[in-house]
């Protein structure tokens, strides 16, 4: 018999006053009995909404029937055939607009708390030391995976389960692509990404740091090397305003002020490469990437942190968790507000963003209220440090030393909706650099998706 409670079992957090000027996790874990609580309130539908919620086709309703027994091992098991970051999806995913929107039980009330359930039992199978992942029967064929973002990891990983020798080259100094330099530790902590990593390496998957494709070496030396290449580079090039001062100190893309923080630790006090600790910042834009950006500001020491985004909270592109949180931590929402222009002192650091007031007008070609500006209505918000953070697109550097390569005006790779082929026989892509910038989980589904059409396509070459 279901549990019919209407809403989720609350996941424990952290008190916004502590975690706003720390970096561990924010929120706590279920334990297993409030676990195997919530798995009881799944209906066990039979034509399962959920699952086509679900980029990457977990077994919904089966893995959360194990936990709702306590068989926890079993539970993973079912997860681990679909998903290869199981501990990373739990974290990161917006369920909300995925498994758990087509959740039935969130007619009347909440839908169950998918996300919180497959994060413990990836917490659950993580915290025992040795790995049950064997490696599989090589089948005589190598595959290139080229990022080890979550598309290249999840593409590596199907790979190596069907027997392919699999090389994922990375060109930063750590794998995990955005998992480890975009997403903060409070958020997503770096042993959960590494751990996953781990038993990507126990099922014989090989990482090279430190490799930039097109530089170090090109897609046509690796498909001399190797039978089938995919391109999982992610979307790490930020785009600006070109608005007047976006070049004074104090003035950072969301990528670089996140990487430095994440990956490089620049905000120790013998960094190298410091990151400036401002005191009044302000974050230009909505989605989850600057909440991130807004949220670690604040960790550093900032007094004020603002968001600045031009549309309402309505339209706002941030998860609604992320949101929330950002909110109990105490960061400033200038809402229908658009920047035009950067401020300066003679020493040409930041002084302040010059904003104007916006109202919603008529939709958009997306459905999307366009915002006006409202006239006479320019005000000054002083701070001393700026985030943009209106988005990214791929790294032209793939694509200008590719010969044959197809990508779209704005960088994009075109590679077919179902298989991920690209122009170049035996060359795949997916993930950001196809669609720009995206979620964790669309990026893994399209890596499976290629994985599979790989498969298929070397089978064929038999």
């Amino acid at each position: 018999m279901a549990d019919m409670r209407l809403t989720k079992y609350e996941m424990p957090l952290q008190d916004p006053k502590v975690r706003s000027r720390n970096f561990s996790e924010v929120a706590l874990g279920y334990d297993e009995e409030t676990a195997i609580n919530e798995a009881k309130r799944c209906l066990s539908c039979k034509n399962k909404p959920c699952v086509s919620g679900c980029p990457v086709k977990i077994h919904i309703p089966e893995f959360i029937a194990e936990v709702a027994k306590g068989n926890f091992d079993a539970a993973y098991d079912i997860i681990a055939e679909a998903s290869s970051l199981p501990a990373v999806c739990g974290r990161v995913c917006p369920q909300e607009n995925q498994c758990e929107g087509k959740c039935i039980r969130g007619i009347k009330g909440e839908s169950v708390a998918i996300g919180r359930l497959e994060r413990f039992v990836a917490d659950y199978h993580n915290k025992k030391e040795a790995s049950s992942v064997k490696e599989a029967l090589k089948n005589g064929f190598k595959a290139a995976v080229i990022g080890s973002g979550p598309s290249g990891l999840t593409c590596a990983g199907e790979l190596a389960k069907r027997g392919y020798d699999v090389t994922v080259f990375e060109a930063l100094h750590t794998p995990g692509g955005v998992l480890v330099y975009g997403i903060p530790e409070f958020r997503l902590p770096k042993k959960i990404v590494e751990k996953e990593i781990d038993g990507l390496k126990a099922m014989g998957v090989k990482i090279e740091t430190n490799t930039v494709i097109g530089k170090t070496i090109t897609i046509a030396e690796l498909k001399e090397e190797f039978d089938a290449v995919f391109i999982g580079s992610g979307a790490g090039l930020p785009r600006f305003m070109n608005i007047p001062g976006e070049n004074l100190k104090g003035v950072y893309s969301a990528n670089e002020f996140l990487t430095r923080i994440n990956l490089m630790k620049a905000y120790k006090e013998d960094s190298v490469t410091p990151v400036k600790r401002g005191k009044r910042c302000a974050v230009v834009g909505g989605g989850n990437v600057a909440m991130d950006a807004a949220r670690c500001a604040l960790r550093l020491g900032a007094d004020e942190v603002y968001i600045i985004y031009r549309r309402s909270m309505e339209e706002l592109p941030a998860r609604r968790e992320e949101v929330e949180h950002a909110m109990e931590e105490g960061i400033i929402f200038k809402l229908l507000t658009n920047p035009v222009e950067i401020t300066g002192d003679e020493n040409g650091n930041v002084s302040g963003i010059k904003c104007v007031e916006m109202e919603l007008g008529e939709p958009d070609e997306s459905g999307r209220r366009s915002p006006v500006v409202k006239e006479g209505s320019e005000f000054l918000i002083g701070c001393d440090t700026v985030i943009m953070s209106i988005g990214t697109s791929p790294n032209p550097l793939i694509k200008s030393t590719t010969e044959g390569l197809e990508t779209k005006k704005w960088g994009g790779i075109v590679a077919d909706e179902d298989t991920g082929l690209t122009s170049i026989e035996g060359v795949y892509a997916g993930g950001d650099a196809v669609t720009g910038a995206a979620t964790v989980i669309l990026a893994m589904g399209a890596g499976k998706q290629s994985a599979g059409a790989i498969d298929e396509y070397l089978k064929n070459r038999k």
